[in-house]
Parts: structure tokens; C-alpha cells; sequence
């Protein structure tokens, strides 16, 4: 079904306009709109600009893993394990990566589960070109955790313990159950592409940067799967020897298959039905009743 812009009988000036959408909720449909756009834009870089963001991306979202792992050290006596207010105060730097990378517009794989799929609902001929951008930014997502994790693990940079704060984090994460690390990832995957919907449907960076913040605590309180941002740490796990080479794929894959699951399923198909298919693309508001006189 074609996505339709509804036409209304009467238009406002275009100053009138731009006030009044600086004071009015967005409908559902200007948010489909901005998040189709956003979806053209990606779509239309070219493979290099997409390997080279998504690098970016990928060693970004290691300051979510570095801030949470630093808090953590410095806020747990040695030889004791962190308490809860101790773990809750620490998750509040989750955020950091995805504020970084969302408003720096890098490239990361599951802002991409929400963009181009809602557009490849509408628009089948982008399909292939969605292929291009997963298979250029999920790869390049995950050389930029590497790198983050070989720059804080194999060098001086950081504090031996800030390292093995990093590593316990990767440990937690690599050592659940597949079935707990898909449907976790599914959790997270929803949250994230959630947080892209809403955003490109705010008018401002401040409200932009509440959004990532109180949506992505929730991920990182709930140690919810997030195929690249977890990544940082299952691979520094691995490169100062407390974990096996094999852990990483063992994990990696159930994430990215939850992560998926999530952002396209719970998100971008319910978004989109409820836009097209739920017919608010056609809905006018409905008048207000007419006062009678006195």
C-alpha cells in the first residue's frame, strides 16, 4: 500500500506553519515522514562513507562500556562486589555512546533495523539497497569495537583496573544462555529503534538528548543485549585472556538476531501499520463542537 500525504483543504502561511510545528505534538505520520527521509539520506551515501561511519560508530559506543566500567571501579571497594545503588548510579553513563553517536549521526546497525526498513514497507525497490548499507555497517560496526577494545586493553590508556572492570562486563554478558541473549537483544533492539522513532520526531537537541538518555538507561539497567555496544567489552574479556575466542561469535550472533527481531517487529512494522495501514496517514482531527450562542 502507498504511503499518502493527507492534503488538508486549508494551508496556513509558511511562517504560521513553522510556528505552529515548534508548538504542536507531531502526528505520527510527520514522524514517518522524517524517519523515511532520514532513511533516503542513508541509503544514498555511497559504501565508503557508510564502512567509515560505521567505524566510527562502532569505537563511539565503546564511552558507553568505558563510563559504566569506570564508575563501577571507582565506586566498588576492591575485593567486594557492587551493590545495587552502586550498579544503578554507574548505568547512568550507558547513555554516553548513543547520545555520541545518534546526534553525531555515525553510522550504527540498529538505528538501521528502524530507518531503511520503514522505508522498504512502502518502497520494495529499496530493499537491496538496505542490504548494502547492513552489510557495509554491521561489519564496520564491529572493527570500531575492536579497535576500542585493543586501544583500552593492549595499551597503557587506561587503569588495570578500569580493564578489568571491562572485562567483567563482557564476561556477564558472554556467559548467558543463547535463548537469553536473543530474546534480551530482542528487548534491547525495540528500546533502540524506539528511541531513533521518537527522536527524529523531536524539535530540539536538548529533547533530543533526554530521549537517548532515559530510553538507553533503561538498556543498560536492564543489561539488555545490544550486539555493538556490548561488544566492546565481550572483546576486551577476550584480549586480556579471560575469555576464549569463541565466546565472541557465540554471543555476537544471538544478539544481532535479537536486535533485529526487536527494532524490525516491535518497532518499524507497528510504526508503519499504524501510520499507513492504521490509516492516520488519511485522518483529519476531528472539529471542535461549535459554542452556541447565549
Amino acid at each position: 500500500m502507498p504511503f499518502r500525504r493527507r492534503h488538508t483543504q486549508t494551508a496556513a502561511p509558511p511562517q504560521a506553519q513553522d510556528a505552529q510545528k515548534h508548538l504542536e505534538r507531531p502526528s505520527a505520520e510527520e514522524i514517518y515522514e522524517q524517519v523515511a527521509n532520514n532513511a533516503r539520506q542513508e541509503l544514498g551515501r555511497s559504501t565508503v562513507s557508510l564502512i567509515i561511519s560505521g567505524f566510527a560508530g562502532g569505537t563511539f559506543m565503546g564511552l558507553s562500556a568505558l563510563g559504566t566500567a569506570i564508575a563501577l571501579a571507582m565506586l566498588t571497594p576492591p575485593g567486594t562486589q557492587p551493590s545495587g545503588s552502586v550498579e544503578f548510579i554507574a548505568k547512568m553513563f550507558y547513555p554516553i555512546g548513543f547520545i555520541v553517536v545518534i546526534l553525531g549521526r555515525s553510522q550504527l546497525f540498529t538505528e538501521n533495523t528502524l530507518y531503511p526498513v520503514a522505508l522498504v514497507l512502502s518502497e520494495k525497490r529499496h530493499f537491496w539497497n538496505t542490504m548494502r548499507l547492513w552489510a557495509a555497517v554491521l561489519p564496520s560496526n564491529v572493527v570500531g569495537a575492536f579497535a576500542f577494545a585493543s586501544l583500552v586493553s593492549l595499551t597503557h590508556a587506561l587503569k588495570p583496573e578500569f580493564v578489568q572492570s571491562l572485562a567483567k562486563l563482557g564476561l556477564e554478558a558472554a556467559h548467558n544462555p543463547t535463548s537469553a541473549i536473543f530474546w534480551s537483544g530482542v528487548m534491547g533492539g525495540w528500546i533502540i529503534a524506539l528511541t531513533a522513532w521518537l527522536v527524529s520526531g523531536s524539535h530540539s537537541i536538548t529533547g533530543s538528548v533526554m530521549i537517548i538518555w532515559i530510553l538507553t538507561f533503561v538498556v543498560g539497567l536492564g543489561s539488555f543485549a545490544h550486539c555493538i555496544a556490548t561488544s566492546g567489552e565481550v572483546l576486551v574479556a577476550i584480549l586480556i585472556h579471560q575469555a576464549a575466542w569463541t565466546a565472541y561469535p557465540a554471543w555476537f550472533f544471538p544478539a544481532v538476531a535479537g536486535n533485529i527481531c526487536g527494532g524490525v517487529g516491535m518497532v518499524t512494522i507497528l510504526e508503519y501499520g499504524q501510520v499507513v495501514y492504521g490509516g492516520d496517514a488519511e485522518a483529519e482531527a476531528i472539529a471542535a463542537p461549535q459554542k452556541q450562542d447565549q
